[in-house]
């Protein structure tokens, strides 16, 4: 199983990456956490006729934008989209006459469904709960290849962020603040947190992604949030555009 970061940044993109758009490729589906705008690089990783499953975070534009790009694709297999419940409806608002294509007359077949909080199975084990933010916005816990994966973002801290986390795998997470830094209002995380998520939930593994574009602005930026998020927990690392992660 491999994991391809497309987009690593929040709020917008830059020189440095794309909005926050994430690609597991497993043996039997492809799945993407999130449609920023890294998501048009999809059609260099999917060559099979495998299921392709997206699952939606929230519907802030930085994280749905990249489903415009949906036009340059010529895929057989569905797609099907996932979100919390209110998806479908957000998504028929932006994804629609007059500010982009709606999904009908793309040259896909894309179906959307809206989840309530709890485990699913949609052709894999999935439980979706919902995270501390400015709306309302899902993390997801994933059970693949007997391997745990979580994915959160777009939250502060809170209960279902550490239950989702709970011995995962890899915990794929938020880094919107730098360390220390002042809160600005909307709830997100500063590397120490996610790091405190990882060693109360016992994760084998931190990746911090969605750099706040307005705040993290080099590489190196991101490398001081992990060497901060490493004085709590050893494994962690920072993502960006590019990536790719084997996970035995």
């Amino acid at each position: 199983m491999k994991i391809i970061f497309l987009g690593t940044n929040g709020w917008y993109a830059t020189d440095l990456g794309n909005t926050t758009s994430t690609l597991i490729c497993s043996d039997e589906f492809y799945i993407l956490l999130d449609a920023g705008d890294g998501i048009y690089k999809i059609d260099q990783y999917i060559d099979e006729e495998k299921p392709i499953i997206l699952l939606l975070s929230h519907v802030h534009l930085d994280h749905i934008i990249g489903l415009h790009a949906f036009a340059k694709f010529h895929f057989n297999q569905k797609i099907k989209i996932y979100g919390y419940r209110g998806t479908i409806m957000g998504l028929n608002l932006i994804i629609n006459h007059p500010y982009s294509s709606p999904f009908a007359e793309l040259p896909l077949n894309v179906q959307v469904h809206d989840l309530d909080e709890g485990k699913h199975n949609i052709g894999f084990p999935v439980t979706c709960r919902f995270l501390v933010h400015a709306d309302p916005c899902v993390g997801y816990r994933l059970e693949l290849e007997n391997k745990i994966i979580t994915y959160c973002t777009d939250t502060g801290l809170c209960l279902n962020l550490f239950e989702l986390a709970k011995d995962a795998d890899i915990f794929i997470t938020e880094c919107s603040y730098k360390p220390g830094q002042e809160e600005w209002g909307w709830p997100h995380l500063k590397p120490e947190e996610a790091a405190e998520v990882a060693v109360k939930s016992h994760v084998k593994k931190l990746v911090l992604t969605h750099f706040d574009a307005s705040t993290y602005k080099t590489i190196q930026e991101r490398k001081k949030a992990e060497k901060k998020a490493k004085t709590l927990f050893p494994d962690v690392m920072a993502a960006f555009d590019g990536l790719e992660l084997a996970i035995d």
